[in-house]
């Protein structure tokens, strides 16, 4: 059986550091869950994290027992957002960030499969206390703005900073969804300098009104 790996397949998956590329974005199926505070710190982020895999895994699992398609788990991915940009530029506040986290599914994956290996991940000894609250949703992001952020984390703001105020605008278009990140490196395995990052923001062009 041979395993998928979207992160080696997909295109939406790619961008070269220090470089603004525009791309398309297909609508795509997530496991998701929301919450909000700094990650660094927030037991509800942590929560957050223990419902989504074992869910995220259970669905894998059953996918390549059951329908004879294995895949590799894709990358953690999440949605940012605050009142005021700036908690993610130059203030850099993380009290104030709201979040949602996001796995992945695959196309091939039908919805029951994802109720039932939640009842199985449910019936364990010691199941999530979020599980409930994970959802199956499809994001439609379309024309977006992606770089790749080579780093820690807290050092993503200038470059946060360029894409919002000179690229965007200087490419003739607007920000119109929440910021997106994509997650290519394990934070347990790799040092903060050496993290790989996509950063995306979905976009619509200036004289498009609808």
């Amino acid at each position: 059986m041979t395993k998928s790996d979207f992160k080696k397949t997909l295109d939406r998956y790619r961008s070269a550091p220090g470089e603004f590329r525009v791309l398309e974005v297909p609508a795509t199926r997530y496991l998701m869950i929301d919450g909000a505070g700094d990650p660094n710190s927030s037991s509800e982020y942590t929560a957050a994290l223990e419902a989504l895999y074992p869910l995220a895994y259970a669905v894998k699992f059953a996918s390549a027992r059951e329908l004879g398609q294995d895949y590799v788990v894709p990358p953690l991915e999440g949605l940012w957002w605050a009142d005021d940009v700036t908690a993610f530029t130059s203030a850099r506040d993380k009290s104030r960030w709201r979040w949602t986290l996001m796995l992945m599914v695959p196309d091939w994956i039908p919805v029951a499969f994802v109720e039932a290996a939640r009842e199985r991940v449910a019936a364990k000894k010691a199941p999530p206390a979020r599980l409930d609250e994970v959802r199956l949703e499809t994001l439609t992001e379309g024309l977006c703005v992606q770089t790749l952020h080579v780093g820690a984390f807290d050092d993503e703001g200038p470059l946060l900073a360029r894409m919002h105020d000179e690229f965007i605008p200087g490419a003739g278009l607007r920000m119109t969804g929440r910021h997106h990140e994509i997650y290519l490196s394990d934070p347990r395995r790799t040092a903060p300098e050496r993290l790989r990052t996509l950063l995306r923001q979905p976009v619509r062009a200036v004289s498009d009104t609808a």
